[in-house]
């Protein structure tokens, strides 16, 4: 590699980084061919964008974007050997896809994980990060814990309302 393609890969990494506030470093090295295929598909159906890199050059764009509230300089331990990166907009996505790819087997194994300035390493993370819920997930339960106590309330004057008619057509036809 010329040193203009290293600036340029340092560079698009870089871009990368700033784009994706999720993203996972992982060890493929033990898989097949046609596995790397499967697991690139999967990536690509789930919005998924991974690719390989070299670990001086994902230090590098670390180095290049600064590590004053990233806190980048937690996955160091993390940079040895064969690294692919999966980045993503949701955060247990990436934990997910390794879950359901790995099935019996223990590959592709997690290295870290940055979600959000948090940083995780390790294998032993996968099932906590893939446990993970993400923005939409707790939008949601959040607006549902809101409308239950007003559900209850109509659900309440209605049977109410239903149970004094009852009672007043009975006095009616006495």
């Amino acid at each position: 590699m010329t040193r203009s393609e290293k600036v340029a890969a340092v560079e698009s990494l870089k871009e990368k980084f700033n784009e994706y506030s999720f993203f996972y470093l992982t060890d493929f090295s033990h898989l097949t061919v046609e596995q790397i295929n499967k697991l690139r598909g999967m990536c690509y159906d789930n919005d998924v964008n991974m690719l390989v890199a070299k670990n001086t050059l994902i230090t590098k764009a670390f180095d290049a974007i600064g590590d004053d509230d990233k806190g980048y300089s937690g996955l160091a331990p993390a940079l040895k050997g064969p690294t692919a990166i999966m980045f993503s907009k949701v955060g247990n996505v990436p934990a997910k896809l390794i879950k359901e790819f790995r099935g019996k087997d223990d590959k592709p194994v997690l290295k870290a994980a940055y979600i959000d300035s948090d940083v995780f390493l390790g294998d032993e993370n996968v099932d906590i990060l893939a446990a993970l819920k993400s923005k939409e997930e707790l939008i949601g339960e959040v607006i549902g814990l809101l409308q239950s106590p007003a559900k209850n309330v109509i659900s309440a004057l209605k049977s109410g309302g239903s149970t004094i008619m009852s009672l007043l057509k009975t006095l009616e036809e006495r």
